[in-house]
């Protein structure tokens, strides 16, 4: 009996060690890089359980604490049926993904297409479809067959921020998208927006962008902090593309930029870079803001871009070293192509690595180094 409790303490002592070691090495990694994200579109219905499947065998191994999530209208919502998709999430596929998020202690985020990116190529997406009268830009028509660049500078839509019922709509979604998700933060998208101030548009037509843009910013955010939930964002539209080169796409050339110092301190900036690791996150840091580093496809950049992050912090002094907050990954695929690339270890059109997923494991195992 003596025997029996004696090798029962020592097996107690063997788990309490590799339990704090566990936990130490946590702990040493929230302060490396406190957010490590991986934003993608919520799954169909159909893949709700291999996406869960993923999330428990990828996602939470590798440490991922944040699930940025493109629900757009993939969800059946009950405060504007019309607006769902014809085959969309259920409250419990929903459940199934905040349930496997949260035992695996991950923080799930949503995200709706606001202001910009209200259509893509020929199509138009539900809400303007719906409610013609939101769009910013009615006089251009979308094409049978979208090309790039176009005579109207056509990207993708927006909607008018100054219509007296858009968002009526847009928050009644908001409110019940972050209710089924159970969340503290939603993400309103806000990147890429070509269409603003319309000189032809009763309302914008003379209009100041940046005020403009700031203006739908610091809405959307008031209303989720009247629930105490908090506001992410896309950045680029708050960069300077003319006087730093980094251009139209992932910076601003219609004089949105100058909305950085027009918004609160709390909205939550993604500074995605694709092409260069360019150093903005120092900028909105400086600006007072929250902001993480979003690398897509090219595995050594990513790394790059992380090992800046993590210089950042450590260099920085105290006021700034809580705003570089880490790093999140970016899919712009539907879920099970970007699943199936990654367990057929698929190469890119050149045979090489520059995949979403060659590039997700790439930063991940450097954010695995990063605590050792």
């Amino acid at each position: 009996m003596h025997m029996k409790k004696k090798v029962f303490s020592i097996l107690l002592v063997a788990l309490s060690l590799v339990f704090n070691a566990r936990l130490s090495a946590q702990n040493t990694l929230d302060s490396v890089l406190p957010v490590r994200g991986f934003a993608i579109a919520a799954p169909r219905p159909y893949f709700v359980d291999s996406f869960v499947t993923f999330i428990e065998k990828e996602l939470a191994p590798r440490k991922v604490n944040t699930l940025i999530l493109r629900v757009d209208y993939n969800y059946q919502y009950k405060s504007h049926p019309e607006l769902m998709d014809s085959i969309a999430l259920s409250s419990s596929d929903v459940k199934k993904i905040v349930n496997s998020c949260r035992n695996n202690k991950i923080r799930v985020i949503p995200q709706i297409n606001l202001l910009g990116h209200q259509s893509w190529a020929s199509r138009t997406g539900n809400l303007l479809l719906k409610y013609p009268a939101f769009d910013e830009n009615p006089e251009v028509k979308m094409p049978e067959k979208y090309k790039w660049p176009n005579a109207d500078s056509l990207y993708c839509k927006s909607y008018c921020p100054l219509h007296p019922r858009v968002h009526e709509v847009v928050f009644a979604l908001m409110d019940e998208i972050c209710d089924v998700f159970e969340t503290d933060a939603f993400h309103a998208g806000m990147d890429e927006v070509f269409y603003i101030g319309s000189d032809k548009c009763p309302r914008c037509k003379g209009q100041d962008k940046a005020k403009l843009f700031a203006g739908e910013v610091v809405r959307i955010r008031d209303h989720l902090a009247s629930t105490k939930r908090e506001l992410w964002i896309w950045g680029d539209r708050l960069l300077d593309g003319e006087t730093t080169g980094i251009g139209m796409w992932e910076a601003s050339k219609n004089n949105t930029f100058r909305a950085i110092d027009m918004i609160p301190k709390d909205v939550f900036i993604c500074d995605w870079h694709y092409e260069r690791a360019d150093k903005t996150a120092v900028y909105f840091a400086m600006k007072g803001l929250n902001v993480v580093t979003c690398p897509w496809r090219n595995p050594s950049l990513a790394v790059s871009q992380a090992r800046d992050m993590i210089a950042f912090r450590s260099g920085s002094t105290r006021e700034m070293k809580p705003r570089f907050r880490g790093m999140v990954q970016t899919v712009w695929s539907d879920a099970p192509a970007f699943v199936n690339g990654f367990y057929q270890d698929k190469k890119d059109a050149e045979g090489g690595e520059n995949t979403p997923w060659h590039c997700f494991r790439q930063l991940y195992y450097a954010i695995g180094q990063a605590d050792k």
